[in-house]
């Protein structure tokens, strides 16, 4: 009689991942991520839940939730890293010193020419930021900006003109060895 009152084990990783896998393609799909990253997702999603499962009182939407916020994270991470690339690819750019003279100036004017085409306020912090070289702080205290809004205008107006590169020709979507690495362009 003792064994009617226990109560009913906890399923192993095996059946709880069986249990949530569809809705979790599901989710993997909605977000558009890679088959080779979603096992990584899912993996960091299982890790978690199983660190916190004591505290979680329904385990299949805890986990979905969790793992709802990692793709999220996943694709906020990789515009990021991209932005920054093009960041560090647009200073390594104009700081080469060993270009020639006329090749900088020609560069330097081709890049003028496609932010005259940004909007105002695009011009303004790119001008700031990389023209000036103010910190973002600076930036933001300069044009009115909260500090923690200037990171997210930067990184717009740096995709902005990241696509006019690629229109234009200036810049490559990958297979430039001379380009830095960087995941996500590629």
């Amino acid at each position: 009689m003792a064994t009617a009152n226990r109560p009913s084990p906890a399923p192993s990783v095996e059946e709880f991942y069986s249990e949530i896998k569809s809705t979790a393609c599901q989710v993997f799909a909605r977000y558009s991520i890679p088959f080779e990253d979603s096992e990584d997702l899912m993996q960091q999603a299982l890790v978690t839940f199983l660190s916190k499962h004591e505290t979680v009182r329904d385990p299949r939407a805890w986990t979905i939730g969790t793992l709802r916020n990692l793709c999220l994270l996943y694709w906020r991470k990789r515009r990021t890293t991209v932005y920054e690339c093009v960041d560090a690819a647009l200073l390594e750019s104009l700081a080469e010193p060993e270009r020639p003279a006329q090749e900088r100036a020609d560069l330097a004017r081709d890049l003028d020419l496609l932010i005259n085409e940004l909007p105002d306020r695009c011009r303004l912090i790119l001008g700031l930021r990389y023209g000036v070289g103010c910190a973002p702080k600076e930036t933001a205290r300069r044009l009115g900006y909260r500090t923690t809004s200037i990171y997210k205008l930067t990184e717009r107006c740096l995709a902005a003109l990241s696509r006019r590169l690629l229109a234009s020709g200036m810049a490559t979507n990958g297979g430039d060895s001379s380009a830095p690495e960087c995941p996500g362009l590629h």
